[in-house]
């Protein structure tokens, strides 16, 4: 009857926008992603808030980049996932400390985090890097999550590669959102992806396949070794079953999750294949030109150091000198000083994980952009050691 017609329909309609999410993301990919990889949610913030509520399990523990996005930790502390952070390397353009996450890992970890673009580093992560990190999670037997919220949004010398290319690698779990590329926060529509083409963990007879032939491998290497082989053998029976598991459970967990508006989701297909490519453009050299302006006046102050241009994304990390400085303590006080001198909001390091670093974001007008940063040059005059001697 009525019931019927309607879950046809709405099945239908299901399948229109999955599919073109799927369409737009696998032109940048080796493979093909389905409809059934994509799954929609409000915002990004939702997919990350599913990715580690199915990753959560007792006793585990994700590894998160530092400096990173608050979200992440409050998610997991939600979840109960114990937080392992790793350091990304300013002296590197902010790439991953792969042997920090190497040292961090253990049977227990069930994720393993990514933001690229960077937020909140304005870092881009070269295809080698990128690979890098990949055969670092396959070692671990860890699934990557990419956070690719701002996918695309680059304007320095590395393209932006999607953690995806490397899904025949190891698992990706891949987050994104209509709001920064296209410029509409206030839309919450996102999307969490599964990226596996080879389909292992969608297929148990391969799994369990695979798992009887590594178990006797495993077991029998070891056993003439007479090693210790709980944890290698756990590790490969995480990454086949667990991840397997995981999948189930995020079909049933969408089912009774609240979407975005349908009549934002209905709006998808036209938005993704319809934007022109001008549009795309525009964006990016305005990005460009705000960074470009971050870059020069910044450099300018002296208590302030820019370790790197920004490469993407729309914020970037500066260091804070506070032994120039004559009466600020640490970064928490220097921006709320900052707030009520200069009427200008930075948001401290500390936030996002690094003491006496200030996070700055250039997603502004230019000339609006100008002003803020000659009221900052004009509160760090007033506050550095020299000024002040030489007025007293």
């Amino acid at each position: 009857g009525s019931t019927e017609i309607f879950s046809t329909h709405f099945c239908i309609f299901f399948k229109l926008f999955n599919r073109a999410i799927a369409e737009y993301l696998s032109c940048d990919l080796p493979y093909k992603l389905s409809c059934d990889d994509v799954f929609i949610t409000s915002g990004c913030t939702q997919a990350i808030d599913v990715a580690l509520a199915m990753l959560a399990r007792p006793g585990a523990n994700i590894l998160i980049p530092r400096p990173g996005f608050p979200i992440y930790e409050l998610c997991a502390t939600f979840r109960r996932l114990e937080i392992r952070y790793y350091d990304l390397l300013p002296e590197n353009g902010w790439e991953v400390d792969l042997d920090s996450v190497e040292a961090l890992a253990d049977q227990n970890t069930v994720g393993f985090v990514i933001i690229n673009p960077g937020n909140p580093c304005g870092n881009v992560y070269s295809y080698q890097h990128l690979k890098k990190i990949a055969e670092t999670a396959e070692k671990l037997k860890i699934p990557v999550i990419a956070d690719e919220v701002y996918g695309h949004l680059v304007f320095g010398d590395n393209p932006f590669v999607p953690m995806g290319v490397f899904g025949s690698m190891v698992p990706v779990l891949t987050l994104g959102s209509l709001s920064k590329r296209w410029i509409v926060p206030g839309w919450r529509l996102g999307w969490f992806v599964i990226n596996d083409p080879s389909c292992m963990f969608k297929n148990p007879k391969v799994i369990f396949f695979l798992l009887d032939i590594v178990s006797a491998f495993l077991s029998s290497i070891l056993l003439v070794l007479r090693i210790c082989s709980s944890y290698v053998l756990y590790a490969y029976i995480f990454m086949y079953f667990h991840f397997y598991q995981i999948i189930e459970r995020i079909k049933k967990y969408f089912d009774i999750l609240g979407g975005p508006a349908t009549f934002i989701q209905a709006a998808v297909p036209r938005i993704i294949e319809q934007t022109d490519n001008v549009f795309f453009k525009k964006t990016i050299n305005t990005l460009k030109q705000t960074s470009d302006i971050c870059w020069d006046m910044i450099k300018e102050i002296p208590c302030l150091t820019f370790p790197q241009k920004p490469q993407g994304s729309m914020a970037a990390m500066i260091k804070l000198n506070i032994s120039s400085l004559e009466d600020i303590s640490d970064d928490i006080d220097f921006c709320f000083r900052l707030a009520k001198e200069e009427s200008v909001i930075f948001l401290p390091g500390t936030v996002v994980g690094l003491k006496n670093w200030l996070r700055i974001t250039f997603a502004a007008d230019p000339q609006s952009l100008k002003e803020a940063l000659g009221r900052l040059k004009s509160f760090c005059k007033r506050h550095t050691k020299l000024m002040l001697q030489q007025q007293q």
